[in-house]
């Protein structure tokens, strides 16, 4: 397993985040939010492999930084797959959704304006019945009148549709449909900033992944030499088997020619 690089884990911790973010808009919008709920998952046992790995470096190491970090991101992690694993509640508006201080705060600063884009949703209008009218005496002599209701000190959201004539059903709809266009719109900006970030992090990963090919083959090249070594090692280890014999056999017969000589 190769060396963690905390900023990766906690830079894609930030793009777990946005993704969570962007399934609770797609909640708040009654759109389908298990579209992206595979790429979140993956997100997920991928940030779940870094932290294990965080941990067996750091049970090799004594570093306070290093532990530092390894703490934080392993309780964003708990935080972040207990949010995605939480049961979904389609009819929960934004400002109900459960969200954590974890989900709505980067790690990289930059990424704030991001993070802020991503919580600004607004539900959708609610659904009502509709009566359409087709008495034109109801209409107000004011044609401007029409488009106004009367004030009230607390307004209860959407105006009794009931009670209205078919222009101010029509300009009360195109105002629905206005805000919702508003908000794919608002949708589309994030998935496009969520794509960017998803690029960002490819090109780090395919930076990560030069830097460990440049390692192996440096160790490659190490092992080499180290062969090499190993191998002259033993031939002169040889060799000077070869010549202790050698020298042994040439003292003996000098000391027998010594003997020999004395005994005369």
């Amino acid at each position: 397993m190769s060396t963690p690089n905390p900023s990766q884990l906690f830079l894609l911790a930030d793009h777990i985040k946005l993704s969570l973010l962007e399934r609770q808009r797609a909640i708040s919008l009654n759109l389908e939010p298990s579209a992206h709920d595979g790429q979140i998952s993956r997100s997920l046992d991928s940030l779940h492999t870094g932290v294990q790995a965080l941990e067996s470096q750091l049970s090799r190491s004594e570093d306070a930084t290093l532990r530092d970090q390894y703490e934080r991101i392993k309780s964003q992690f708990d935080d972040l797959s207990s949010q995605f694993n939480a049961p979904t509640i389609t009819t929960t508006t934004p400002s109900q959704q459960p969200t954590s201080p974890t989900l709505t705060t980067p790690n990289d600063p930059s990424l704030a304006s991001d993070f802020s884009a991503a919580r600004s949703k607004r539900s959708p209008a609610p659904n009502k019945s509709v009566r359409f009218t087709d008495d034109p005496t109801g209409t107000p002599a004011d044609p401007s009148a029409a488009g106004l209701f009367p004030y009230r000190d607390e307004p209860d959201g959407a105006p009794d549709q009931s009670e209205l004539s078919n222009q101010q059903i029509h300009e009360y709809h195109s105002g629905v449909l206005r805000e919702q266009d508003e908000q794919l719109d608002r949708l589309g900006e994030s998935i496009g900033r969520q794509r960017d970030l998803s690029i960002q992090i490819g090109d780090e990963l395919d930076d990560h992944a030069m830097m460990l090919d440049e390692v192996d083959e440096r160790v490659d090249r190490h092992q080499g030499q180290l062969d090499r070594a190993r191998s002259r090692l033993g031939r002169v280890a040889r060799k000077a088997k070869d010549n202790w014999s050698m020298t042994t056999i040439i003292v003996l017969i000098v000391i027998l020619v010594l003997l020999i000589v004395i005994t005369k």
